[in-house]
């Protein structure tokens, strides 16, 4: 170990004080990571925008989307009630809460792990290697509610560590069955706990397996029960989860995060440097046949071959607090408690990691700057956003993401919301089979033929021409973007050009 021998006798009365430096450093780097992105005018472009919208809105998702009977209530219940009672409370708008939500869950995930280490300088050397090796931190920033779990899940892994030792005392029961019912409430998935309950059971740890099975029961069964559905809550989870990933003939159709991954080989390689580590530092750790982190890095990393998801919201997790706690061994062996070294390291630490997370390469932060959405206050598209009652059609989801968000109160629904399958089973179809065939023209004409003249179908990428969809006429609004409405009439009963003039900008 390390000692600061070199340091004038003055400072010594100043050691005292290294651990609480220590803790300033990375807390405020985690906090600075956040407000910076947002600085730059970043606004993520899924899930975050359609939750504020709501929010604003004041509506049910029934109001807001075109729906099968399947769903029933708000399966995220928790997140769109916190976020609905902030904009009544303090009147945010859209921009504002999802603001909230980026900063909020990032600075969440990333204190999750901090009061189980010694060492919390160790997370943020953590967080830099998950974004060298995989650019993992960015989804992060999501702003998505899936992200309140994956905080859980991480403090369940770390009290395990903290008191592997002995079976599990009323404090870790009540801690676990606090984590659980969080993740159920404002989450919605509480079927995946499956997945660590299994890897504690993988690692022989049965007790802890055990007691964490029992108090997953207790904390679905009250964080159902805060919702005021205590068992068609947790039911339609379920149901809408088998069929997101049932309801499609091939994996490209479904939505991107439902798909498989190759392998995230650099993820691999970063276990293996770690195994090294553990040899080369002989470190006190614990077996890896003995660890639940392992076994559910493993166990997800396998089952992402189907879909990606297990892998980037469970297995990371699982792996970055492997290499935290081994990360924090190492530097209690070879720096002491109370060393101004660990001051010196902290810094570069965070400001490495600061830079690397914060850094614009390819525009990843600032490409929200140059998009431009649809507005009904657009004058140039008056007329051509759907009318009161009408249905918003599209295969992009991006577009009912950005839509949405802009017109939190437009006076009508969306046929494609977050997840295809949960539009009615006639339109799926339709959908399928558009994706089907990569966006063919013809794909669209049972759309069209069911259209209102309150409806739009709304495309993007049809480059300088009009879409090869017939039976409409089109509109170029903004950007790549087309909208097609059914021809209007004259008073004379004569229909109008079918392609209005192209925007220019």
């Amino acid at each position: 170990m390390t000692a600061d021998k070199d340091y004038p006798s003055f400072l010594a009365p100043l050691r005292r004080y290294v651990p609480l430096a220590v803790w300033v450093v990375v807390i405020l780097a985690i906090i600075l990571i956040p407000l910076k992105i947002i600085s730059y005018g970043y606004l993520p472009g899924d899930d975050a925008l359609r939750h504020a919208a709501k929010a604003v809105s004041g509506k049910s998702w029934w109001e807001i989307l075109v729906l099968n009977p399947v769903y029933r209530m708000d399966h995220e219940f928790g997140w769109n009630w916190l976020l609905a009672s902030i904009h009544s409370w303090a009147n945010w708008d859209a921009e504002a809460l999802v603001i909230f939500a980026v900063v909020a869950l990032f600075i969440l995930v990333n204190i999750a792990a901090l009061p189980w280490l010694k060492r919390p300088e160790a997370w943020l050397l953590t967080l830099l290697a998950a974004m060298v090796v995989s650019s993992i931190p960015l989804r992060y920033l999501l702003g998505r509610p899936y992200l309140i779990t994956l905080a859980m899940l991480i403090m369940v892994l770390c009290l395990w560590r903290a008191h592997r030792n002995a079976p599990p005392q009323k404090s870790a029961l009540l801690l676990m069955i606090v984590f659980t019912a969080v993740s159920t409430f404002f989450h919605g998935a509480w079927y995946l706990w499956a997945l660590p309950i299994s890897a504690f059971f993988l690692a022989a740890e049965f007790r802890w397996g055990i007691a964490l099975g029992f108090c997953w029961v207790i904390g679905v069964v009250i964080g159902s029960a805060l919702t005021g559905h205590p068992i068609e809550y947790p039911v339609q989870a379920l149901q809408l989860a088998f069929l997101a990933v049932g309801a499609h003939e091939t994996q490209r159709t479904m939505v991107s995060e439902l798909q498989p991954f190759n392998g995230d080989t650099m993820a691999v390689a970063l276990l293996g440097g770690l195994l090294i580590l553990r040899a080369l530092a002989k470190l006190n750790s614990v077996p890896l046949a003995r660890d639940p982190a392992f076994w559910l890095a493993c166990l997800c990393w396998a089952m992402a071959f189907k879909v990606a998801r297990f892998w980037v919201d469970w297995g990371w997790p699982a792996l970055m607090v492997l290499v935290a706690w081994d990360l924090g061994l190492l530097l209690e062996k070879h720096l002491e408690f109370n060393s101004f070294k660990r001051i010196g390291l902290a810094c570069v630490a965070a400001a490495v990691t600061y830079l690397a997370v914060t850094s614009d390469y390819n525009s990843r932060w600032t490409s929200a700057l140059s998009q431009r959405y649809l507005s009904a206050d657009d004058p140039d598209l008056k007329g051509w956003m759907p009318d009161k009652g009408g249905t918003f059609y599209t295969v992009d989801m991006t577009l009912f993401y950005q839509t949405f968000y802009t017109n939190p109160k437009g006076d009508w629904r969306y046929m494609l919301g977050f997840e295809p399958t949960w539009m009615p089973e006639k339109d799926f179809k339709i959908f399928h089979n558009i994706l089907w065939n990569f966006n063919d023209g013809k794909a669209y004409q049972p759309w069209v033929d069911q259209m209102t003249p309150a409806d739009r179908l709304v495309v993007r990428g049809a480059g300088s021409g009009t879409p090869g969809i017939s039976g409409l006429e089109w509109k170029h609004a903004v950007s790549d973007i087309w909208i097609g409405r059914l021809p209007r009439t004259d008073d004379v009963g004569t229909a109008t050009n079918s392609v209005a003039s192209p925007l220019v900008r």
